[in-house]
């Protein structure tokens, strides 16, 4: 079972150096993301595989399992995951961490029973975020272009790197048999899919674009987190694009149509406002007319926005009788 293994992390660390080496011939212009055309395939097979597969059985997992169950398996992943983060601390020089860590480790083990319950938490340890990527970025290494790994999403070359350190000190690592292994990283990965349900809503309705959004966010969070939440200034600052709300004076509203029979024009007004008596009395005299022609120009005009309810005129001219 080694042998596979280790032929896929290899075959993967090659992937990641030609999409490193591909960077030059692919690029787009932005200078974050050399591989957009690349990313963006591979993202979108991400996303396939996510709403046929991942989804749904990340529902699933939700609707059967009641939250306190779904709760005790994040604090039990989170436990074995402080393992990772006590380590980069002491990596990164952060002896007090690191130590406070060790400390979430031993209580949430013992008192919290393997970590299903938070004890640490609750007696004032602080949960801190920490990986190998983290650790790369804390001692002055860029990020590098930006990637999307297959199946497991957004990344950049610094990071792809972080994430085989973090494989190497994770203690699921090394259960055995395998298949025990794989059923505790097949469960880390459903729960937390269920996790991220919510903010996939959000992507949907929010971002104009979403893989710049995830993008962008990612590359924005990752900044952060290296930084320890106080990140330096940057010339060319990460500005995430999201969808505009939609304008209230803009939505469907009552409209009339009434003639002038000075002008022989007859209009449709779309407004929020009521009719006053004087377009009530048009409408009544059109609406008594003879059968008109068929309309022969339309002409439409949007009122002046500083007005405080926006109206769509529609002119259509029309034939006019006196009486």
């Amino acid at each position: 079972m080694t042998v596979p293994s280790t032929r896929l992390r290899a075959w993967l660390l090659c992937a990641l150096v030609s999409l490193a080496l591909l960077g030059g011939c692919a690029s787009t212009g932005n200078p974050r993301d050399p591989l957009e055309p690349i990313n963006r395939g591979i993202y979108h097979f991400n996303d396939g595989v996510d709403n046929l597969i991942v989804k749904p059985a990340a529902e699933i997992y939700r609707g059967v399992l009641p939250q306190v169950v779904r709760t005790g398996v994040s604090n039990f992943f989170s436990n074995i995951s402080d393992v990772i983060v006590a380590l980069n601390n002491l990596l990164q020089g952060k002896v007090t961490q690191a130590v406070s860590d060790v400390g979430r480790i031993v209580v949430n083990t013992t008192a919290g029973l393997l970590g299903v319950i938070d004890v640490a938490t609750e007696i004032g340890l602080e949960k801190h975020q920490e990986d190998f990527g983290q650790t790369l970025g804390y001692w002055g290494i860029g990020d590098g272009p930006y990637l999307v790994i297959p199946f497991l999403g957004p990344s950049t070359l610094r990071d792809a790197v972080g994430l085989v350190g973090d494989w190497k000190t994770s203690p699921i690592t090394y259960v055995d048999p395998t298949r025990d292994r794989n059923a505790l990283y097949g469960l880390w990965f459903l729960n937390r899919r269920s996790e991220l349900l919510e903010t996939s809503k959000i992507l949907e309705t929010a971002a104009l674009d979403p893989y710049e959004f995830v993008r962008d966010a990612y590359l924005q969070r990752r900044r952060n987190l290296v930084h320890d939440g106080n990140p330096p200034p940057e010339e060319n600052d990460i500005e995430i694009k999201i969808k505009p709300k939609p304008d209230a004076s803009k939505k469907a509203a009552p409209f009339a149509v009434f003639a002038d029979e000075n002008s022989g024009v007859g209009s449709i007004i779309v407004s929020g406002e009521p009719l006053t008596p004087a377009q009530l009395e048009s409408l009544e005299r059109a609406a008594s007319s003879q059968t008109p022609q068929p309309a022969i120009r339309e002409q439409r005009a949007e009122a002046a926005p500083e007005t405080a309810a926006r109206t769509r005129v529609v002119r259509v001219w029309l034939p006019t009788t006196t009486r």
